[in-house]
Formats: C-alpha cells, structure tokens, sequence
C-alpha cells in the first residue's frame, strides 16, 4: 500500500489559507488532512464545514476530515456535504460506533475510527472489518506541535498485527509530533499514512520537505 503525506491545515496560516492549500498540493502532498475541534471533547475550537468546503474548492486532493467532536453523528451530514472524502470518529466519542461508521459509509464517504493514545486496540475487535482507515493519535489531541508519544511505535506493530489477521487492506494513520526525527520509525513500524502540521507548514519550502519526508518512508 502506497505511503502517504496529509498535511494538517491545523497548522496553516489561516489569512491565505486556499494559497497554503494550493502550495502544499503543488508540493507534492497525497490528501489534505482537517483537524475539527469543538472544545469540549478537546481544549480547543477549530474547523467547521464551511472551512471543509472552502478546503474542497482549494484542492483536487482527497479531503481527511478527523473529527475531534462529541455528537459527531449530528454532523457527519454537514460535512460529507461540504465535500470530505474520508470522514474519522473517536471511539471515545461514540457509543453506537457501527453506527457512526455506517453513517459515514452510507453517506459516500470512506470511514476512519480514531484512538487516543491511551486507548487501547481491544476497542476495535468488532468494527475493524467495517474500517478503511485507523487513526492512531500519537499525541493527546487538542493542539499541534506536541512531541511524539514513543509508545505508539508498539501499538502501531500491534494493529498492524490485526489487520493483517483481518484480511482486509486497512490503512493506518499516525498524528502528532510526526516529522523528519520520526517518521522513519514510524513508517518501519506499519504505518501509511502520516499526518504533518507544523512539520510541514512551519517551514519555508514545502516541496523539499515533503520530498525529504517520502524519502524517509521510502516513497
């Protein structure tokens, strides 16, 4: 399975924001990833539809749309609408979680489930099938810029693990603190998707970075 790039807009800057997207897409990014934070299951308020939106008519990429939200079955509509591609929900958040994903996939869209750091893969065993995607957050979520979670390197093995007795090809995302320091380990442990917000949009020449990242995991 190809080895991809998202650049979290988290960590853009928000007053050219179609520009950063437009860069980041020339630069040789694979999907655009957006952070939706409401405050309450996370200290932090960030994203809504319509930035998701502005985002879809920015890029031809495929829109990643991790969604850091209670309730998130309320808004899962709003956002499939304003054109997300692949649409991701907390475990934390979601006690009927078949029916989050299914809500989701009904909808036309591909469907992620997300764990915490200290979340543990068990939460999984009876939707892993229903996924196309797993979120694996390295950091606790709420901010960007925070440091690797060294752990996730395991738990990254383990579901990789899972999958693989699943049988179905099911990717993996890894967000927080994934840069040029760690994105090689990362990668080596089963990851394919890889989430980069200040690592990428904090530095001067996006095209190189992005290059000197794909070298790293070997794409």
């Amino acid at each position: 399975m190809k080895k991809l790039i998202a650049p979290s807009i988290l960590s853009a800057d928000f007053g050219r924001l179609a520009e950063e997207i437009r860069a980041v897409e020339a630069a040789g990014a694979d999907w655009i990833h957006v952070d939706v934070m409401d405050g309450h299951f996370v200290p932090n308020i960030t994203l809504g539809p319509m930035i998701v939106e502005a985002a879809n008519q920015a890029s031809t990429l495929p829109l990643d749309v991790h969604l850091m939200i209670e309730n998130p079955d309320v808004f899962i509509p709003e956002f499939v609408k304003a054109g997300a591609d692949l649409i991701s929900v907390h475990v934390e958040t979601c006690p009927h979680l078949n029916r989050s994903i299914d809500l989701i996939r009904t909808a036309g869209c591909q469907a992620g489930a997300v764990l915490n750091p200290a979340t543990p893969l068990e939460s999984l065993d009876w939707i892993l099938e229903d996924l196309d995607l797993i979120l694996l957050m390295s950091v606790n979520p709420g901010f960007g810029g925070q440091s690797f979670i060294a752990n996730t390197l395991r738990k990254i093995r383990r579901l990789q693990s899972m999958i693989t007795d699943c049988g179905k090809p099911i990717r993996i995302q890894v967000d927080g603190g994934v840069n040029k320091k760690t994105i090689a380990d990362i990668a080596a442990a089963g990851a394919d998707v890889f989430v980069a917000g200040s690592a990428i949009f904090g530095t001067t020449d996006y095209a190189q970075t992005i290059e000197s990242l794909k070298k790293l995991i070997g794409e």
